[in-house]
């Protein structure tokens, strides 16, 4: 057996997981500024929570999601300036990766450097550094998923009826932040139903369960009513999501696509191999110990099977809906520590050390490459050159981007199709922007617009990155094949963004 953690290398421990996430905060926000907003989620997510900020709760359950533009509403009582909000951002999923890797490196037994390299494996990804620089919910929700498996893990290991409780105010909170907390309670149920003890005979104790998880739908349910929407207002939306009652705006006509090989093509082509190569050699490892008695029906499972599970149902289980690279986003963090579990029983420790090494140059080669080369973002020009002709009232096509540059005295109209142009003409509005974005929502509506001359125009590499692209599909409804074949369509326009005179 190992020899128990001293306290000084606790902190040695602690010391080298500050030096990784020190590191791994450069990556995320080197050149933040010149980035601008992403998605059309992430501008309307900083809209809404200035207009609760403000006293309007109107929007407050738009995508389900009413704990996280509660959360960040003080900080609009002091400021609308998105960067601050993208930064703020950035920093929780920094916090989120440091207590995932706080966890496993304490459950483990890791050394300082094994626990670095965990922060830089998982920190560097593409993926997390993506999300990491955007606005949604994201960045929450992984502190949030590290404080669920954190606690689930704990209730295992040491049952009691008191644990079970915490973790379902984890996943209670969770829920208020994003409904695709949704998606892993069927992982808790699975690995409860492994764990198989007398606790859930207690009855009472399935009740309390059950009330933490429905207050906060109560709770939202009387604030529903008192700004006068629907009691059922956030739970109509999950209604919406299974149903997709009509077509969306790129034609998608429900929720499932069964591209099985969506996120594993992913994972090949866009992160490091080594992950679906550590998945692989961890359930052989699984198997393994399962063949020697090392995990049994009833018994508590050891970290590695345990990550092990989260990861598979959870890739397992989104390659059924439609899908973008964020939908295995809880995964990715339980995919990154398999690989440094697995490889410490198997490899020695020098080459460990390599491989990382190498993992993380090909991380950072390919952040540079799909996200820093893109900048800067054109939309500060695009506001620059309204603002010097007088612009105050300007149509964008399905995209948001250019909002946050505008002044407090200039108004955007977002248009989904051209027929919204003559009736915006009539109330005075100047210019409209046809914004690349439509192509990467899929929502071909402008072709007559696309013909005539535009008055100015400009590149936008920003808006012909695959890894944007592929963040749609889910939206669009579109295989991993189709939706790069978009993105090389789009990649073909020279000038994304073209302005054209209304009146």
């Amino acid at each position: 057996m190992a020899a128990p953690i001293t306290e000084r290398q606790q902190q040695g421990r602690l010391l080298w997981l500050l030096m990784a996430l020190l590191l791994v905060s450069v990556l995320r926000l080197w050149r933040l500024p010149e980035a601008g907003p992403s998605d059309y989620d992430s501008v309307h997510n900083w809209s809404i929570i200035l207009e609760v900020a403000q006293g309007n709760f109107l929007h407050l359950f738009h995508l389900g999601s009413p704990g996280f533009y509660l959360a960040y509403a003080p900080l609009g009582l002091f400021t609308s300036n998105f960067l601050v909000f993208q930064t703020t951002n950035a920093l929780l999923s920094i916090i989120g990766l440091g207590l995932f890797v706080a966890w496993v490196s304490q459950k483990a037994e890791f050394t300082g450097p094994e626990t670095a390299a965990l922060t830089l494996l998982g920190g560097t990804s593409l993926l997390l550094t993506f999300s990491g620089r955007d606005f949604t919910m994201s960045s929450l929700n992984l502190i949030l998923c590290a404080g669920l498996m954190r606690s689930h893990y704990a209730r295992m290991q040491q049952p009691s009826a008191v644990r079970i409780l915490r973790v379902a105010v984890w996943l209670a909170v969770g829920l208020t932040c994003s409904y695709k907390f949704l998606f892993v309670v069927p992982i808790v149920v699975a690995l409860e139903l492994w764990q198989a003890d007398p606790l859930w005979r207690q009855r009472n104790l399935w009740v309390k369960v059950l009330l933490i998880l429905a207050a906060p739908y109560v709770v939202f349910g009387v604030v529903a009513v008192a700004i006068g929407l629907p009691w059922y207002r956030w739970l109509a939306f999950y209604v919406l999501q299974v149903t997709l009652p009509k077509p969306n705006l790129s034609g998608r006509e429900n929720t499932f696509n069964l591209d099985l090989l969506y996120y594993f093509r992913y994972l090949a082509n866009y992160e490091a191999p080594v992950l679906l190569i550590g998945l692989v050699v961890s359930a052989w490892l699984v198997w393994r110990g399962w063949r020697r008695g090392a995990m049994m029906w009833g018994k508590a499972l050891p970290l590695l099977p345990y990550l092990f599970v989260w990861a598979c149902c959870l890739l397992a289980g989104m390659s059924l809906l439609v899908k973008a690279p964020r939908g295995i986003l809880f995964a990715y963090l339980p995919l990154a520590a398999l690989v440094l579990l697995s490889a410490r029983q198997l490899l020695p420790r020098l080459v460990i050390i390599f491989l990382v090494l190498a993992v993380v140059g090909l991380n950072v080669f390919r952040v540079q490459q799909e996200l820093y080369a893109a900048l800067p973002t054109p939309y500060p020009l695009v506001a620059a050159w309204l603002q010097a002709h007088g612009a105050t009232k300007v149509a964008s096509t399905v995209s948001q981007g250019v909002a946050p540059y505008l002044s407090s005295s200039q108004t955007l109209k977002v248009v989904n199709n051209e027929r919204q142009l003559a009736s915006l003409r009539q109330q005075g509005y100047e210019y409209v922007l046809l914004d690349g974005y439509w192509r990467v929502a899929g929502v071909h509506q402008f072709d007559s617009l696309r013909r005539t001359t535009p008055v100015a125009a400009w590149p936008a590499p920003h808006l012909q990155q695959a890894l944007l692209f592929l963040e749609h599909s889910e939206y669009t409804g579109n295989g991993f094949t189709e939706t790069l074949a978009a993105q090389q369509e789009a990649a073909a326009d020279s000038l994304p963004l073209r302005l054209y005179r209304l009146q």
